[in-house]
């Protein structure tokens, strides 16, 4: 008998495992988002059996603030994350993590590698950023790909090898590799633990730089086949200063290492894929696919050369959408895709609402995405908010409201530059309507449903206090 609809004894709560897959700079070059060259099986599995959130938004475009927002429930001006150094807990100490939620409800919780930020592939092997109370079992794998780390080809050679553009193909194994070990201890603890409520953390570490993989996965990857991103200098000058994190443009790459750069990041999407159907496999062998919830993001996406920028750190459509796709156990729409706009925000109290989970925060920052678990077109009239900082002698706050088809950004408040870009008529951000008059009233509608909400969520118009040697990865 499937235990997806059954309950526990003096509960009404059904039973309900959590497969919780994370990956580190994954943007939505994945074939289950359409695309082209990047053929992802294993990810397009999980899409099929659930609902493929097709405007998900980050709340900040950096590793440690987002991942800190996804496992508290709480946006990054009310954590007071905005860099890579500093722990949640020396600021919300009392914070109850998703994990510790998972516990509350005698919910075995354990973690594999990357959900809380590592630096990345300086901390590999290590706790990092890790939250003990978060987990029952922590467990942190090494593979070779940190010893082949003086083998790179490296493009950026100034930047640390965390925020470097660089990759190697490995003659290693998959299993030798540290996502392949992620892989193997994911599929033991489900099996160890098939006969009780888990949450596993499945912490993916590619395809964070520096691209190393197999190089099978090269192979797959001709590069013919990898197109350029349209991009022409004026293009950086079309928003304020504060919107760009790369200069020069490109890092002043030739096209020639651009589209081998490309090669490498989809070459690592494919190695990552080809891990996540592993599990997946392990998942229907131990016959837990019903009464599972699988779970599948990415802390932030990633640029490859829009507006001439690289990695993340912005908040312009490349960077601030990432995949989110919800499947399994407690989704009624199968293979749908969702065109509402939502934020990781949501991840929180909907995996609460899907599993019956007690004694969740009353006061999350996001809302259940259940409804549109349901009916992926159901009415929905909320918009996702992403924010950056800029660090230096000044510290500039950028927050971000995307709508279904707009965004505005506000940098300081609206005192260091503002932007406004329509969708429908402006996919790649190359029109700024900000000074536009006749976009005035609407931009002040949405600069006033922007202010509201980061003032709930404890944006307060001052200094920010931030390590600002703490950009980069490594």
């Amino acid at each position: 008998m499937s235990l997806a609809g059954a309950a526990m004894p003096g509960q009404s709560a059904p039973v309900r495992n959590v497969l919780f897959i994370s990956t580190d700079d994954l943007n939505n070059c994945l074939s289950a988002y359409g695309h082209d060259v990047v053929r992802t099986p294993n990810i397009d599995r999980i899409a099929r059996n659930g609902v493929r959130f097709d405007r998900a938004y980050c709340q900040f475009p950096l590793c440690s603030p987002s991942r800190v927002s996804i496992m508290t429930g709480y946006a990054p001006d009310t954590t007071k994350i905005y860099d890579l150094k500093t722990h949640f807990r020396t600021t919300i100490p009392n914070a109850v993590t998703l994990g510790q939620l998972f516990q509350k409800n005698n919910v075995f919780a354990a973690r594999v590698g990357k959900i809380y930020h590592y630096g990345n592939p300086g901390d590999i092997g290590t706790d990092g950023l890790d939250d003990p109370p978060t987990w029952n079992q922590r467990f942190n794998p090494k593979g070779v790909d940190k010893t082949e780390e003086d083998r790179l080809t490296n493009f950026t050679p100034n930047r640390g090898i965390g925020s470097a553009v660089a990759y190697y193909a490995s003659p290693a194994k998959d299993a030798e590799h540290t996502d392949g070990m992620v892989a193997d201890q994911i599929i033991r603890l489900m099996e160890q633990h098939r006969h009780e409520r888990f949450f596993l953390g499945c912490g993916f570490y590619k395809p964070h730089v520096p691209w190393i993989a197999p190089s099978k996965y090269f192979d797959q990857v001709p590069l013919e086949r990898v197109k350029l991103i349209p991009f022409e200098e004026w293009e950086m000058t079309i928003a304020p200063q504060w919107a760009y994190f790369t200069r020069p443009a490109h890092w002043g790459m030739s096209e020639r290492q651009r589209l081998e750069a490309m090669r490498a990041y989809y070459a690592t999407i494919l190695f990552l894929d080809a891990q996540v159907g592993r599990v997946l496999d392990a998942l229907e062998r131990l016959k837990l696919q019903d009464n599972t919830a699988v779970v599948f993001w990415s802390d932030h996406g990633y640029q490859l050369g829009e507006h001439g920028q690289w990695m993340k750190q912005t908040v312009f459509e490349p960077a601030a959408r990432s995949p989110l796709i919800i499947a399994g156990a407690g989704v009624k729409a199968r293979g749908k895709g969702c065109p509402r706009t939502v934020e990781f925000l949501d991840i929180y109290p909907t995996l609460a609402d899907l599993c019956g989970l007690k004694g969740a925060p009353k006061d999350l920052h996001g809302v259940s995405l259940r409804p549109l678990l349901d009916n992926p077109n159901a009415g929905w009239d909320r918009p996702a908010v992403s924010q950056v900082r800029r660090g230096g002698k000044q510290i500039v706050m950028g927050h971000s409201l995307r709508t279904e088809r707009y965004r505005y950004t506000m940098w300081n408040a609206g005192r260091e530059g503002e932007e406004l870009y329509d969708y429908s008529a402006d996919p790649r951000e190359l029109k700024q309507l900000a000074k536009e008059p006749s976009a005035q009233p609407l931009k002040q509608q949405l600069r006033a449903r922007l202010e509201k909400i980061i003032k709930a969520r404890g944006w307060k118009d001052e200094a920010v206090k931030v390590d600002t040697s703490a950009d980069d990865d490594d």
